[in-house]
């Protein structure tokens, strides 16, 4: 096989895409979650940053306060340590919450939600030495140093700048008391928080878009795939009756749109209705242009009543017309002395005028071979009569 065939220069099928995706492979960027989670957690205690410092000075504080019971009675230091603990805690938990929500949110904003067992699976490839140098001296090994590299740079850069910005409150914070010193504290981290996130949220807007073309590369396919996968699918029988029922619905559509070009559509008149054309300039036969049974015979019927084409019931004649001709074929030369009567009948309506007036509605009979039930059987001339 030529080289040319084995080059993954084709989009991936969404077969590929659908299967990768159950095998858990997505393109997925974990720069992206961790400045959501940053820049989420810092916004929530920029808005409740001072009620929060409130709280936990005033749990410190009641913390290290220490009734006669507790200095008799060591024992039970542990209690009271454990009760405050856990009020600290409590404050807390709402942004704990807030990061795991925002943390579930942010994975799925580049690949969806996504949870698959076979990713959990041992696979031969993870533990190969050879696929592991490869990973470790790839392509995608020196990205994400560079990425690494890339996000200590701009983070210590980031904190040596905070840091040195609010060195003179940074000395001023052993000398205040307990709530201002927690204040100005918790001023420099969410300062200096949102500064990092920032610099995450730059790192994020870069490996998203890389994540997305490194994925979509890696999922490309050859020429030869692509036609394996094509062979295999219409093997499918779901992709075989699926075809089949796209096939029908464009036939259908091209049928009914044939339908307007029609002379006459003669009805059974509920179950069946076939639409005929007749060019009186030439020496054919009446040609049938669209047929249907039950819905598809009251489509037609709707589509002929819109364009004003004639109907004409004539169920015998109907039935031996479905039942004996597909669709763009002349009628047979059995039926062509009925179809004439009622050809003749439906021109003389439109010909008609007072000084003209139309034909008298034809009793239209077919030959005793022609008559067919409504579940397509050829009929006896009683069971026809009956």
């Amino acid at each position: 096989m030529s080289d040319s065939a084995q080059e993954k220069t084709e989009e991936p099928t969404a077969q590929k895409l659908r299967k990768a995706r159950e095998d858990g492979e997505v393109a997925r960027s974990i720069e992206l979650p961790a400045a959501v989670i940053v820049i989420g957690a810092m916004l929530l205690l920029l808005l409740t940053g001072g009620w929060l410092i409130k709280r936990m000075t005033t749990v410190f504080a009641q913390g290290f306060v220490f009734d006669r019971q507790l200095i008799e009675k060591p024992l039970l230091l542990p209690a009271h340590f454990g009760e405050h603990l856990l009020a600290a805690f409590v404050l807390v938990l709402p942004i704990i919450v807030f990061t795991l929500i925002a943390a579930v949110v942010a994975s799925t904003m580049t690949g969806g939600f996504l949870f698959s067992f076979k990713a959990l699976l041992p696979k031969s490839a993870k533990i190969s030495p050879i696929n592991g140098l490869k990973r470790i001296f790839g392509a995608h090994a020196a990205v994400e140093l560079g990425k690494a590299i890339l996000k200590f740079v701009l983070v210590s850069a980031v904190l040596w700048w905070s840091l040195m910005t609010n060195m003179d409150t940074l000395v001023m914070v052993g000398q205040m008391e307990l709530e201002p010193a927690l204040s100005a504290a918790g001023s420099m981290i969410v300062q200096s928080g949102l500064w990092v996130a920032l610099s995450l949220a730059v790192i994020a807007m870069i490996d998203v878009p890389y994540q997305k073309y490194a994925f979509t590369k890696r999922m490309k396919m050859s020429l030869q795939e692509v036609k394996d996968e094509f062979k295999q699918m219409e093997g499918s029988p779901e992709v075989k009756a699926q075809i089949r029922r796209r096939q029908r619905e464009m036939a259908n559509a091209r049928m009914m749109e044939r339908v307007k070009d029609a002379d006459v559509v003669i009805t059974n008149p509920e179950h069946f209705a076939v639409a005929l054309e007749y060019d009186p300039t030439g020496d054919g036969a009446p040609i049938m242009v669209a047929k249907g049974s039950d819905h598809m015979a009251a489509l037609i019927r709707a589509e002929a009543k819109a364009h004003g084409v004639h109907l004409f019931e004539a169920p015998p004649l109907a039935r031996a017309i479905y039942f004996t001709t597909e669709v763009e074929q002349q009628v047979p030369e059995d039926l062509y002395h009925a179809v004439a009567q009622v050809i003749a009948y439906v021109f003389s309506l439109e010909a008609a005028s007072p000084m003209n007036p139309a034909r008298p509605k034809p009793q239209v009979t077919i030959p005793d071979n022609m008559l067919f039930s409504t579940d397509g059987q050829r009929q006896k001339v009683k069971e026809a009569a009956a």
